[in-house]
């Protein structure tokens, strides 16, 4: 087994505690990790504030795998570039083309269009208002729901910075891609894993949210 740290970036809203129950499984298979905290509720920090954080975090460590969730993908990504990093996993994640900012990625990607013909094929209004229940926390226990902790908002700042790489990093790279995610429906990350990347993704079970529903799934799609 690799004797590298994982290193562990959250989505919209920056919280670390979103990766401990997957942080739980990889320590059981004796796999060091470290999360990220990003400060996503302060309007000051921007997408590049946000790499430097996740470069912080990795000081010291020889060789790192980057995790990124959702925006995550945006700062794990740029991050590798000045890491020792020997891979990226990406867990339901925006894939950034260079030059593009984290706002324009919607558009550019049809994400939106995806979510609400998801919505129709799947019986729901597409034009009810966003609600949290139903695109983040549907297919949460209990338990998964009170390891989510209190939720906390995006500024958005960090929707405004241009992606700072020419290319993708040329690292090994796995996207995992939720089967019942209702925000990054599984035929549109298919789509855009191979429309940027050129890969095919490998599917978990739960949805937005699975590395809290599903974390000993998860954690065996990022470890493999």
């Amino acid at each position: 087994m690799s004797d590298a740290t994982y290193v562990m970036v959250p989505g919209a809203g920056g919280m670390a505690s979103f990766w401990d129950p997957v942080r739980r499984e990889l320590d059981a298979r004796g796999i060091a990790s470290v999360a990220v905290d990003l400060p996503g509720d302060d309007a000051d920090k921007g997408l590049p504030d946000y790499v430097d954080l996740v470069i912080d975090a990795a000081e010291g460590f020889d060789e790192v795998v980057l995790v990124a969730q959702s925006l995550g993908g945006f700062s794990a990504s740029w991050a590798a570039d000045r890491l020792p990093a020997s891979r990226i996993v990406l867990l339901n994640a925006m894939i950034p083309l260079p030059g593009e900012t984290a706002g324009e990625w919607w558009d550019a990607t049809g994400s939106s269009k995806a979510m609400r013909d998801n919505d129709i094929r799947e019986g729901r209004d597409p034009d009810a208002d966003f609600d949290l229940e139903t695109y983040f926390l549907h297919d949460m226990s209990p338990e998964a729901r009170a390891a989510l902790g209190e939720e906390r908002d995006e500024t958005d700042t960090v929707f405004a910075a241009a992606w700072g790489l020419t290319a993708w990093p040329d690292l090994p790279t796995t996207v995992l891609a939720a089967r019942d995610d209702r925000l990054f429906p599984l035929e549109f990350q298919k789509r855009t894993a191979r429309e940027r990347l050129g890969l095919d993704v490998v599917e978990v079970p739960g949805g937005h949210l699975a590395a809290l529903s599903h974390p000993v799934e998860v954690t065996e799609a990022i470890v493999h």
